[in-house]
This record gives structure tokens, sequence and C-alpha cells, in this order.
């Protein structure tokens, strides 16, 4: 049982209204996970207008889905695992690869070294080492690619640590975490 209301987009007003049908609008439902975030207008609008940035940014759908799975995972979140499993689906990932991405691994070798990168910032809390950064440079990435799985880590965290400590309600097809939290 969530332990934050989750607010219904049908009785919602103001602010929290409004964002809650731009949801509504864009994704053709409003997960419990943004109904809970609806409690703050200020933290929705803050977490849509971080989330609307980083998906406009250079790192392709399926490697922003694949570091939310991993970080999911990472973080024993099985409301975002979850959802980005849903999710991941939508954006051309398949099952085996859903699965490889919850551990860290890739079919895609600069996808995979974005994975490695994202958990040793979870892992580190940040302090990631010099052949960690150069690890992630050499399949590739650049210094913008870089920020930007900084800024996923983060954002998924974020998130992570809602659906954990609200204990939201899992609205998407249920995934098991691959351990105990």
């Amino acid at each position: 049982m969530a332990r934050i209301a989750v607010i219904d987009p049908n009785s919602a007003t103001g602010e929290a209204k409004a964002l809650l049908d731009a949801v509504q609008a864009s994704l053709g439902a409003v997960p419990n996970f943004i109904r809970v975030l609806a409690n703050s207008p200020a933290a929705l609008k803050a977490f849509l207008g971080v989330h609307h940035i980083a998906g406009a940014g250079l790192l392709d759908p399926k490697t922003r889905e694949r570091i939310a799975l991993a970080v999911a995972e990472q973080n024993a979140c099985q409301y975002c695992v979850s959802a980005h499993t849903a999710i991941g689906r939508k954006a051309g990932l398949d099952s085996q690869e859903m699965l490889a991405n919850r551990v860290g691994r890739s079919s895609d070798a600069k996808a995979e070294a974005a994975l490695a990168f994202a958990r040793a910032l979870v892992e580190h809390s940040g302090q990631v080492s010099k052949a960690e950064f150069d690890a992630v440079r050499s399949a590739g990435h650049s210094d913008g690619e870089i920020v930007e799985i900084i800024t996923h880590v983060a954002m998924n965290i974020f998130t992570n640590l809602l659906g954990k400590s609200t204990r939201i309600e899992i609205d998407f097809p249920q995934i098991e975490l691959n351990r105990a939290a």
C-alpha cells in the first residue's frame, strides 16, 4: 500500500490537474508514480522538466531505457524495473536484452560501456575513477553523452527513491527483481 496519497487526475485541482492532464495527453495514461509526485506540483513540474530535457538529448531511447533498467535493478526498485521493462519494450528492446541490461550487460558494446559507467556512478556515489571515465570514452561516448549518462542516472535514482520509499503500487506488468533488496 502506498505511503503517500495517489492523486486521482479526475479530482485533482489547480496546477496538479493541469500537469496530470498534460501527462494523460502525452502518454495516454497517468502512471501511479506521476500521481504520487502530483502531491507536490513543484516536484512533478521539476521531474517532467528534467525528463523532457533529458529525453531530447544525445542518448538514443534504447540507451536511456537500458540505463533506467540497470539503475532500477541495482537499487532494487521493482516499480521502476517493471515500468522501464514496459517502456523499454516500446523503445524496441527485446526481453533478452532487457534482462542483460538489468545486470549491466548489452549486446551493443557502446551501450554496455554506458551501463558500466552508470552502474559505477551508483556503486561509488559518483566517485568514479579515471579508468571508468576512460572506458566510457574509449567506447565512443562524447563528453555530452557522458553528462547525459550522469543525468539519467541521477534522474533514475530519484525515481527509485520515490518508488521504494512511498511503496507505489505497480501499475505496469509486474517484473520480479533479480535479487532481494
